[in-house]
């Protein structure tokens, strides 16, 4: 299903991967995420995507009401409070997702599947 919106002028339908790229992108420039994470969930193991790869660590579900909602994960950088880095991405992701495409944000899922020192 695609987030929809209508005005007076017709519908506007946003692609799930549009979504899904916009809020990874975002995602990677709050401080204290190194990157998006992809899970096997056959061998139980995470590892750190590239930048080409955002969204492979972010999914995009619409609901019946056309509210969003996102789920990330992520690889945290060593030594941050992984709490406000957190609520950090949240905030930022809802902003900025909410002002592009004009839908709401219900909910953001936030998995921390790593943590990695910084070089």
């Amino acid at each position: 299903m695609k987030g929809q919106t209508e005005n007076q002028f017709g519908k506007v339908m946003v692609d799930n991967d549009v979504i899904a790229k916009y809020a990874g992108a975002t995602a990677v420039e709050c401080f204290g995420i190194v990157g998006m994470a992809a899970v096997s969930v056959k061998d139980g193991l995470v590892k750190l995507l590239k930048k080409d790869s955002l969204t492979h660590g972010v999914s995009v579900k619409v609901n019946d009401d056309s509210s969003l909602v996102i789920n990330f994960h992520v690889i945290v950088a060593y030594g941050v409070s992984i709490s406000t880095v957190t609520e950090n991405l949240a905030h930022n992701v809802k902003y900025k997702v909410e002002e592009l495409t004009g839908l709401k944000v219900s909910k953001i899922n936030v998995y921390v599947e790593g943590v990695r020192i910084i070089d």
